[in-house]
């Protein structure tokens, strides 16, 4: 049974009645374009109102200016903290447990600086039913922004028609399902939200521009494709063989110039295959995407890729997948051409630097010159509020014998 059932739903609507009674839902000014309300800063004490459309097409009207929001997936902090780099969190009024125990690295670093985060509540997820609606309620939001892939699970709950009856917009944003065509959008709808277009539009040019380093040099190269498998979060399951289809870190390997096995054979996004049907593509490459899972597989193999993560201990790690019986024999095990890679790169707006790394990687003579660890520092430079801390990437192969 949902956990809203019963004596709790009962409870929450009792609530939320008494909320609307109070004003919540009261009308405010007529609607003005996106373009108009992109100038306005929360704290300005100009009102009006904006609509956007968000990535399921779904217009939503929002009150300006906003100054409480909910992340229902701590991890859309990547975006916010880029578009807010003063005060990243100064707006979130509540979020997702998912940041500390998912990329706990990048926590750490954000509460150094931060420490005021610690006090932010954590709400729960959708996707485990664990997320808390009444305290949600409670906080006055704003607005409460979703991760797509949860439209289902809310919808069932009817939480859409709750909030729509108390005035709390629902916006929902993607970089993990289908990020080559909802990145942009998603970004821009935080920056209209936030009053923020103008960094918005300047982060999306540095991002254009880096991925166009990749995409125009292969263009005019002839290079052949390295056949790559990709094992999708290493190290958090115990099964094999977790991947990506035609999207996401799947779509990454193609555009730095590699062949994404599973796409052959998964025909969305993510999915599994079993280690018979891994063997059986015998590799060139394996891509391992992973992070410091500890919180949930205290002794997974996963492999500790992130910010400051230690190169010896990653290394280490990393070396134990060459004897995964899905990859016996295959070139990727002789030649030694086993990379992990900062799983969080397939649900952030920062994927360009995961194709730079992959470009090198898979064409290490036609990327020769190109300093992905700058890349990546100058978007910390110029985007977020933290400095760089490499340790996103390791590598065992040849010259490539390190981590970074």
């Amino acid at each position: 049974m949902h956990e809203w059932a019963g004596t709790n739903w009962g409870r929450l609507l009792a609530g939320m009645g008494l909320l609307w009674a109070i004003g919540w839902g009261a009308a405010q000014a007529a609607p003005v374009s996106v373009a108009q309300a992109s100038a306005v800063e929360a704290g300005t004490g100009r009102e009006g109102r904006i609509v956007v459309t968000d990535v399921l097409g779904r217009q939503v009207e929002i009150k300006l200016p906003v100054r409480r929001i909910i992340l229902e997936e701590a991890r859309q902090a990547y975006a916010v903290a880029m578009l807010e780099d003063a005060h990243p969190f100064g707006r979130i009024v509540g979020w997702g447990g998912d940041l500390e125990q998912a990329d706990p690295a990048t926590y750490a670093q954000y509460l150094k600086v931060f420490p005021e985060i610690r006090e932010i509540p954590v709400l729960g997820r959708l996707a485990d039913a664990s997320f808390n609606l009444e305290r949600a309620v409670a906080l006055r939001p704003d607005v409460l922004f979703l991760n797509m892939e949860t439209a289902r699970i809310a919808d069932d709950a009817r939480y859409l028609e709750t909030l729509d009856s108390l005035g709390i917009p629902v916006v929902y944003v993607d970089f993990r399902h289908h990020p080559e065509r909802n990145t942009e959008p998603s970004l821009r709808l935080f920056g209209d939200i936030l009053g923020q277009r103008a960094r918005t539009e300047d982060f999306i040019a540095f991002r254009a521009r880096e991925r166009a380093r990749v995409t125009e040099r292969l263009a005019q190269a002839d290079v052949p494709q390295p056949r790559v498998f990709i094992e999708r979060m290493g190290g958090f399951a115990e099964e094999c063989c977790y991947s990506f289809g035609d999207e996401n870190m799947g779509h990454y390997v193609e555009m730095a110039g590699g062949h994404n096995l599973a796409a052959e054979v998964l025909p969305g996004t993510f999915g599994q295959l079993s280690p018979e049907q891994v063997l059986a593509m015998s590799p060139d490459v394996v891509l391992v995407t992973s992070a410091d899972w500890s919180a949930f597989r205290p002794d997974g193999d996963w492999i500790p890729v992130g910010p400051g993560a230690d190169a010896v201990r990653a290394r280490q790690a990393l070396a134990r997948y060459l004897d995964k019986s899905a990859y016996s024999g295959s070139p990727a095990v002789a030649q030694r051409r086993f990379y992990a890679i900062w799983h969080q790169f397939y649900n952030s707006p920062y994927d360009f630097v995961a194709v730079q790394q992959l470009a090198k990687w898979l064409h290490p003579a036609l990327f020769e010159d190109m300093d992905v660890d700058e890349t990546f520092r100058t978007l910390h430079a110029r985007f977020l509020p933290v400095p760089y801390a490499p340790g996103y990437f390791a590598a065992l192969e040849g010259e490539h014998d390190h981590a970074r």
